[in-house]
Order: C-alpha cells, then sequence, then structure tokens
C-alpha cells in the first residue's frame, strides 16, 4: 500500500506529491517548520494525511525544544502549534490533529521534557495508525453502497496519497475490488493542481484497477449518457448541518449528480466533522498563489499579467448529498438531525 510519509523517530520522510507521477521524491523533514511548508506547498496534502503530518511535525517541534523545561517549553510549543494551524485553513483535520497534541501535551506537562517528547510521539503514532484502520472501515461500509460492476466517478485525490495510507473515497473503490464488483473508475482530472490526473490516476494505475482519466468538463456529458452509476468524494470540513467543503469543482459535480438522478457520496471520517460550524457559510475558504492557475509544471499556460482567482475549495450544500460515509456507518439525507442523533448514538 502507498504511503504518503514514514515516521523515522527523529524525522518525517514524505513522498513529494507535487511531482507524481513524473518522478517520486522524498523529502526528510527534521523541524516543525519543515511539516508546516510542505503542508502549505502541497508537497503532502489531503485532509487526513495532513492531520497526520502536523501530530509528527508537533513531535518534531517538541524535539526541538529538548533543552528547555516547564513554562518557557510550553510557551515554545504552543506558538509551534499557533504556526502549525495556519498552514492550511480548510482542512479541519489539521486543527483536530494539532488539538489533540496540545491535549495530549496537557496530560503530559508535569513531567520531564523527554517523557514529554515520547509521549507526543506515541499520540502522533496513534493518530497515523487509527487513521489507516478509520479508512479501511469507511470503504467497507462504502462498499455496500457499490453495485457489481458499478462506473464510479471521483474528484481530487482522496486515496492513500491523501491519509494516513487506503484512503477515503479511493478506499471504498478498493474494498469495491476487494470484493470482485468488476466496477470501473472515472476520474476527474481536478484543475489548477491536476490532482485526479496525476495522482487518483497513478494510484489506480499502480494496483491495476480500471479506470478512465476525463477533463473537468466531461462529467454533465458522461451523466446524460447514464454512464455514471454514483460520485463518491472526500471532504475537508463538513459543517453541523451537512453542508461539505472539498476540493474546487466539487459542488459543479454535486449540482450535475442532483439533476440526472446520480447518487452523490461524500467519504469522510469522524475528524472531518467541524460541529461547531453551523453551516458551509462559515467554513473558511483558503486561495492559493495564481501561479497553481497560470502554470502547469512551471510551464506557464496563460497570459502575462492575467488576473485569477483560485479558491482551493469549494461548499456543497447538504441537499445534494446523498449519503456521508463515516468509519462508523453511513450518514443518510446528511441534514443536521440526522447528524447530530448519528453522534449521539456513537457516543452512548
Amino acid at each position: 500500500m502507498i504511503s504518503p510519509m514514514i515516521w523515522q523517530g527523529n524525522k518525517l520522510k514524505i513522498l513529494d506529491q507535487r511531482n507524481i507521477p513524473l518522478s517520486m521524491d522524498y523529502i526528510f523533514c527534521t523541524t516543525c517548520r519543515e511539516v508546516e511548508e510542505h503542508i502549505y506547498n502541497l508537497a503532502i496534502r489531503g485532509a487526513p494525511a495532513i492531520g497526520a503530518a502536523a501530530a509528527f511535525g508537533m513531535v518534531l517541534g517538541a524535539r526541538e525544544l529538548r533543552d528547555f523545561s516547564g513554562n518557557k517549553f510550553e510557551t515554545l510549543f504552543r506558538k509551534k502549534a499557533l504556526a502549525m494551524l495556519k498552514a492550511r485553513p480548510t482542512a479541519v483535520n489539521l486543527s483536530w490533529a494539532v488539538s489533540r497534541m496540545l491535549k495530549e501535551f496537557e496530560s503530559l506537562k508535569e513531567k520531564n521534557t523527554g517523557d514529554i517528547i515520547k509521549g507526543l510521539e506515541e499520540e502522533a503514532l496513534t493518530i497515523y495508525h487509527e487513521d489507516i484502520e478509520i479508512n479501511k472501515k469507511i470503504g467497507q461500509f462504502g462498499a455496500s453502497l457499490v453495485s457489481k460492476g458499478a462506473f464510479i466517478l471521483t474528484h481530487c485525490n482522496a486515496g492513500a496519497l491523501a491519509t494516513a495510507g487506503y484512503g477515503t473515497a479511493l478506499g471504498i473503490v478498493r474494498k469495491a475490488v476487494e470484493q470482485e464488483k468488476e466496477i470501473h473508475v472515472y476520474v476527474d482530472e481536478t484543475r489548477p493542481v491536476l490532482q485526479g490526473a496525476r495522482l487518483t490516476a497513478w494510484e489506480l494505475e499502480q494496483e491495476e484497477i480500471p479506470y478512465t482519466l476525463i477533463t473537468d468538463n466531461m462529467a454533465g456529458m458522461l451523466m446524460q449518457k447514464g454512464n455514471i452509476d454514483l460520485v463518491v468524494v472526500g471532504a475537508d470540513r463538513i459543517a453541523l448541518n451537512g453542508d461539505t467543503a472539498n476540493k474546487i469543482g466539487t459542488y459543479s459535480l454535486a449540482v450535475l449528480a442532483k439533476y440526472h438522478g446520480v447518487p452523490f457520496y461524500v467519504a469522510a471520517p469522524f475528524s472531518t466533522f467541524d460541529l461547531n460550524i453551523k453551516t458551509g457559510e462559515e467554513i473558511p475558504i483558503e486561495e492559493r498563489d495564481c501561479r497553481e492557475v497560470t502554470h502547469i509544471f512551471n510551464q506557464r499556460i496563460s497570459p502575462d499579467g492575467c488576473h485569477v482567482f483560485n479558491p482551493s475549495f469549494d461548499v456543497t450544500p447538504a441537499g445534494l448529498i446523498s449519503a456521508i460515509i463515516t468509519e462508523k456507518g453511513v450518514i443518510e439525507n446528511p441534514r443536521e438531525n440526522n447528524i447530530s442523533t448519528f453522534f449521539n448514538k456513537m457516543k452512548s
């Protein structure tokens, strides 16, 4: 299974996703700041992967402070946490993981610095391994919604590369393949950074899962012709009412799917829900460098001086989502009441 990151005790080894499929390059991060920078510059991306990488980044940050103790250590460690939180504002898994590491620090802070670092490392590894198991459970629940011979449309990359391993949306695809359902995947290229064309297609190619790459503006025609049986995407943040932020272009697919009567599914772990946000209008949308639109692999494709609008995400209203597939089960008709009921049931 593809692993986007490998923890090596005193450094984090990251598979640089900016260069796939042209090359397989690895980056070695030895500081919290380096992890933060590589989250921002998309060397590692995908909400669950960002969360796991941030957790390891906090361990590296603690290791940088091993000569400090007490209040000084805490002040500097919390400063690193605040900086990490700014790397990608939309994906809630980042803040979820950092908050979890801070909570672990609170339980450890009376101990000596060495024990604090060891405890934080154990927590980061737990987050990492939990994510892989969570993805497998999402795959199991999601595959139950996939019929034999189904044609599945994906958007962006919600596979092993976007998680600690296995994948959310592609986890469902993998499980359906394991169940010999003979599925076929249509892969949206996903402009402007081409995560579908570069990453999802690459993952499917590695595992010999049948797929067809399409441009983003072909999806409507395929639905019109009856060639798409379901759409499965990942998520970066889900509001209390079910509104979901995901890679730009997801909303358009949801509208098309609704019009053509195609089920539209979101695959995401519980950690992607932000129950403190009531609706999608409150979700912060990251805007990125214009070069992502004007250039491909550093080659300019547009006129010099053109104006660019480059939001990285859009919000799909809950009314367009057939179900949200989680590690605890499937939330049908995901509205506020159903989501709250589902969460309360899981707590009891």
